[in-house]
């Protein structure tokens, strides 16, 4: 049975000890009822096997969780012969319905009617009809299964629920994993665009002052000023990266629209020639503006790498309702490459960054040998 491993609490020690005197209070003033005013049953032995059933059944009340079909078929059985166990046929019922299935439950009911028409013809009452009897037995019998159905599926109905809040719980968990996960995507891919950027500049620098020793005085002091400048920069990128990761709340800082001439700016040396031409007619909107210096900053630092002594041709084009298309197209290169490293998540990460603003980017090869990365993003009017 469902209710076999039931471990008996105090509350239920309280409810049955309650139950099993209830049960014997009511034998106990029928009884009484019979002998002195009510008249005994005939033959007079029912009287005797009534008292029987009602010290079994009221006993049998202690183990109705542990047994509750069982008891309530005995208690059934008992009924068509004992009119004193009568509240222990009441509680066995409820106790049916209250800790098995409905349908369990009305196949164990339905036995009663025919109980009780048996009950009436053992022991008739010369006052009262059959029919009024039967009628009064099954409907008394019938408000305690009711009864313990309600309680049954209030209880079925608050595990329900339990079982909601522990899936909300679960998945709510999940949700916050899958947040922390995106989180740190996204900081990985700040940290892969802002100190790629930096360090590929730091690097192209530091290698035309170590191939060319003898560079005029003014060149040499322009790469050293632009390596301690994107080292400072670099040292200040980072601290604000781990200043987000630990800080309880806050957003990595974000580039705008208007820091793209910045960007060239600092990227344009004789190493690389760099040439911006904006065409952009209006404010742009801070996911497109970002989403477009993250565009041209991979595709100048892929340049650095692996195409130095290049020429970069920057496109930004658009308006309000039309979209906004950037294109940085860089030629051949005239130096040697770096060799290749890492994993090149550069331009997957850059494919992701359009994709979630509901843009499309293309890259590869041109005709002439260099290298050409193009996007259009979504601008609304």
């Amino acid at each position: 049975m469902g209710s076999a491993a039931h471990r008996r609490g105090t509350r239920d020690w309280v409810v049955d000890t309650a139950l099993f005197l209830g049960s014997l209070l009511f034998g106990a003033v029928m009884a009484a009822g019979r002998v002195t005013s009510w008249g005994m049953p005939s033959p007079a032995w029912l009287f005797d096997a009534d008292l029987v059933a009602w010290a079994v059944g009221s006993a049998g009340l202690w183990v109705r969780r542990r047994w509750p079909i069982p008891l309530a078929l005995l208690q059934i059985a008992f009924s068509t012969f004992s009119e004193l166990s009568s509240f222990a046929l009441l509680v066995a019922l409820f106790t049916v319905a209250v800790h098995l299935p409905p349908r369990t439950t009305m196949v164990v009911f339905a036995l009663s009617p025919a109980a009780s028409a048996v009950a009436v013809i053992l022991r008739p009452e010369p006052d009262i009809p059959n029919e009024v009897l039967i009628v009064f037995s099954v409907a008394l019998q019938g408000a305690a299964v009711a009864w313990g159905l309600v309680v049954h599926h209030r209880r079925q109905l608050i595990l329900s629920l339990r079982d909601r809040a522990v899936r909300a719980e679960t998945e709510a968990h999940l949700r916050a994993e899958q947040v922390q996960h995106r989180v740190r995507e996204d900081i990985a891919r700040e940290i892969h665009d802002v100190l790629g950027h930096r360090l590929s500049l730091l690097s192209v620098h530091a290698g035309a002052l170590e191939y060319r020793p003898d560079a005029p005085t003014e060149d040499i002091a322009r790469a050293a000023r632009v390596i301690r400048e994107n080292s400072h920069r670099a040292l200040q990128d980072l601290r604000e990266v781990i200043g987000v990761l630990r800080a309880p709340v806050g957003e990595l800082p974000q580039p705008r629209f208007a820091d793209l001439p910045l960007l060239v700016a600092e990227s344009d040396h004789p190493g690389m020639r760099v040439v911006l031409r904006d065409d952009v007619d209006g404010d742009v909107p801070d996911t497109a503006g970002r989403t477009v210096y993250r565009i041209v900053q991979e595709s100048m630092t892929n340049a650095r790498r692996h195409s130095p002594g290049s020429e970069v041709d920057v496109r930004v084009s658009g308006a309000p309702g039309d979209g906004l298309s950037v294109e940085v197209v860089n030629s051949p290169p005239t130096a040697v490459p770096e060799p290749p490293s890492g994993q090149g998540r550069g331009l997957p990460g850059l494919a992701e960054r359009v994709a979630v603003v509901g843009g499309a980017l293309e890259h590869g090869r041109t005709a002439g040998g260099g290298w050409r990365v193009a996007a259009w993003l979504p601008w609304p009017p």
